[in-house]
């Protein structure tokens, strides 16, 4: 057996991209695709955005990468801008989303033993959640498929249901909870939209408790929902600590903590450190990328534009009921449930030239630009109804 120059641990899909732009991906044999993945919600602002390509280059010719034993301005203004638009007060700079994810988690623990209370280790997280695939992410996860075959799994992490609030209530409220940690909006567990009501509960259970509220807003932070943050569509609903990165860099690897002073009290110098997070590079890329995505009037066009994306999905679900079971999500997050294998149904959409994301609970997700046009929000229904149609062709000849 002779394994690949490259660790399979993706089974990767035809065909090669060489190239994008905006909302479009072409590949090396000419075909023009319309990208509903975006980098798997990470390309905010399509590809080969003006902009970031030239605040990219610009810095390019002058700095990449110092150390953060030194200054770096372009950290400091946008944790300026960060801190100005949400709960917190400082900022963390990483490179990625788990890398953001491991600093909350270290954070909440840190928290309590700098409090006086070293027993209180455990993070509650919940069943079909995705935070990443450190080692501490997946204990976090607790999804057995990441899991097993790494050896035991690391004490302090408890899984609840979120549809059981009361057993969710008494695990927060037990004396050992450092912290509980959820995505607003569930995207790998299947575009679920957690209510207002779910998560005001949750933080004044957590406030009541002592514990730590961390958002996982990788995914649908940036204004993927509509919002900033997703969970800024709610009142007296905000964090102590949330993750950020995917659509923060705009496809540049960037991710962030982002906390409150009292969150993060106990992380004074050597507490944490990244040797790449926060790099100019990066910098210069997500600054700009804020400043777009943040700009008055952009996200109201992403609202709109999503909206009448989801529309033609659930009319597509009223004209295909034996394919489409619900359409679900939030803003530019959009799951489709299908009664066929997803994982299929994604490369018949290839074939129809829509990239679309697979997802839990058997769904697709379409996690398009933010700037998707009303044109190529159509044109990707249409594509998604073509689809439709080669899947239903072969899954009744599968039946047969």
């Amino acid at each position: 057996m002779t394994i690949s120059p490259l660790l399979p641990v993706y089974n990767r899909a035809e065909p090669v991209f060489t190239h994008g732009e905006g909302s479009w991906i072409f590949a090396d044999d000419g075909r023009r695709f319309l990208d509903c993945v975006a980098g798997i919600a990470t390309d905010a602002l399509g590809h080969a955005h003006p902009r970031l390509v030239a605040a990219l280059t610009e810095q390019a010719g002058k700095l990449w990468h110092i150390s953060n034993i030194f200054r770096i301005p372009g950290q400091e203004a946008l944790a300026e801008k960060i801190t100005a638009a949400t709960f917190a007060d400082t900022v963390f700079f990483a490179n990625s989303g788990a890398e953001a994810i491991e600093c909350a988690l270290k954070m909440a623990r840190k928290y309590h033993a700098a409090k006086g209370h070293p027993e209180r280790i455990d993070i509650i997280g919940f069943s079909g959640s995705f935070h990443g695939r450190t080692y501490a992410a997946v204990n976090a996860s607790g999804n057995a498929t990441y899991l097993d075959g790494f050896g035991p799994r690391l004490p302090g992490y408890v899984q609840c249901g979120v549809d059981d609030m009361p057993a969710l209530r008494a695990a927060i409220a037990a004396p050992t909870t450092a912290a509980v940690i959820v995505e607003p909006v569930q995207g790998e567990g299947g575009a679920r939209a957690l209510s207002g009501e779910w998560l005001q509960t949750v933080r004044r259970a957590c406030t009541e408790a002592g514990a730590l509220l961390i958002y996982d807003e990788v995914q649908s932070g940036m204004g993927r929902t509509g919002k900033l943050f997703a969970h800024q569509s709610f009142d007296d609903a905000a964090p102590d600590i949330m993750a950020i990165a995917k659509a923060l860099g705009g496809g540049f690897p960037v991710g962030a903590c982002a906390a409150s002073e009292e969150a993060a009290s106990g992380m004074g110098v050597s507490a944490h450190g990244s040797t790449f997070g926060g790099n100019p590079l990066a910098m210069a890329v997500a600054n700009e990328a804020f400043d777009l995505i943040a700009a008055p009037g952009f996200l109201d066009k992403t609202l709109a534009v999503a909206a009448r994306l989801r529309a033609g999905l659930e009319d597509l679900g009223r004209r295909y009921p034996q394919l489409v079971v619900d359409v679900r999500g939030k803003g530019m997050l959009i799951g489709v449930k299908l009664t066929g294998n997803n994982r299929e149904f994604m490369a018949m959409a290839r074939e129809k030239l829509l990239l679309v994301a697979g997802g839990g609970d058997n769904c697709v997700r379409l996690l398009p630009p933010l700037n998707l046009s009303e044109a190529e929000a159509d044109e990707a229904v249409a594509r998604f109804a073509a689809t439709l149609d080669l899947a239903g062709e072969r899954w009744a000849k599968q039946a047969a």
